[in-house]
């Protein structure tokens, strides 16, 4: 079991994150939170008697394996880092600071202390995701040519903000660690082109190459409804595509034959169109999103075991595109 201490008792932590905790091999050994209703009701929940608001001295708390944290950029630097230097490894939510070059500062941290940081991007993990890049890696599919994705939300939380620094931060961020990882490789070139009818009111085409000739775009913006499906992909290689909608259906397309004409026409799993739909009338505690999946690979990151999880280098580099993109936006 791996005691860990907690920061950050905020509805997304306390919804996505401290659930999947316990079925992960983690103890929450000790909350951190400013916040006192909040603090409060995560204690409650989890019988933590060990409660702090100040991160340092939670940090300081004796018998603590590891340290996880779902707060805001700033802090996750500077939390992260006051925990490497105590050498705790760390489990963070995205994004793992305000800029890159803070990311940069933790990375650096990292390395120090020999300790891994581990980041939220949990989008590797959403189900249909996680199928799709097994796909690709069980090599049948062949190269991928090209990568297109698109990653919506609604304007609620970026009304009266024209820098739109939350948007990029919380959202973008996101595909800028998904789609290269689908992809193979970093982007090389990159083109944005961006539109805003209102403030508030965001849509981003982001073109990209990659230096192994994959070519690609990236669609996100706040000009969709939160209650629509808001994610596509779709992985184009040679007779082969792959498809996955609203991070849960997944179809798998090759080269079939035409079947009008053919009166013994059956299917063939050889080279028909293979799909998978979850069954959410099962009575299974799935986790579809990803934190589940994504927390124990971090468990395994933090026990030193062999492990796929998205480090603080992939967040460096996420960081780094992002600030590419933003800088054409600005531009």
């Amino acid at each position: 079991m791996i005691n860990i201490g907690w920061i950050g008792c905020g509805r997304h932590a306390s919804q996505m994150l401290l659930p999947q905790l316990g079925r992960n091999g983690f103890r929450i050994a000790a909350l951190c939170d400013r916040d006192g209703a909040a603090l409060s009701q995560a204690a409650a929940n989890y019988g933590v008697t060990a409660l702090y608001d100040d991160f340092r001295e939670l940090i300081a708390h004796p018998g603590l394996d590891a340290i996880g944290m779902a707060v805001g950029p700033d802090l996750h630097r500077m939390a992260s880092i006051a925990a490497l230097e105590k050498g705790l490894p760390v489990f963070m939510e995205k994004p793992p600071a305000a800029d890159a070059a803070g990311a940069r500062e933790v990375a650096a941290a990292s390395r120090k202390a020999g300790k891994p940081v581990i980041v939220g991007f949990m989008k590797r993990y959403s189900t249909g995701n996680r199928i799709a890049r097994n796909v690709l890696d069980g090599g049948d599919f062949g190269s991928v040519l090209g990568v297109t994705g698109s990653y919506m939300t609604a304007p609620t939380y970026f009304q009266g903000e024209p820098d739109y620094t939350g948007f990029y931060l919380h959202h973008c961020v996101h595909y800028m660690d998904l789609i290269p990882w689908f992809a193979g490789e970093d982007f090389g070139d990159m083109l944005v082109r961006s539109a805003s009818p209102a403030p508030g009111k965001l849509l981003i085409h982001v073109n990209f190459t990659t230096k192994g000739g994959v070519i690609g775009n990236v669609v996100m913006g706040t000009v969709q409804s939160r209650g629509t499906p808001m994610e596509e992909i779709r992985i184009m290689g040679d007779h082969a595509r792959l498809e996955v909608d609203n991070i849960i259906n997944v179809r798998l397309f090759r080269d079939p034959p035409f079947k009008a004409d053919d009166p013994a026409a059956t299917l063939d799993p050889a080279c028909d169109t293979l799909s998978w739909t979850p069954n959410f009338t099962a009575a299974a505690n799935e986790d579809h999103k990803g934190y589940a999946a994504l927390l124990a690979d971090a468990a395994a990151a933090i026990r030193g075991e062999a492990n796929g999880a998205p480090d603080i280098e992939a967040g460096v580099l996420a960081m780094e595109r992002l600030e590419r993109m933003i800088a054409q936006i600005k531009a």
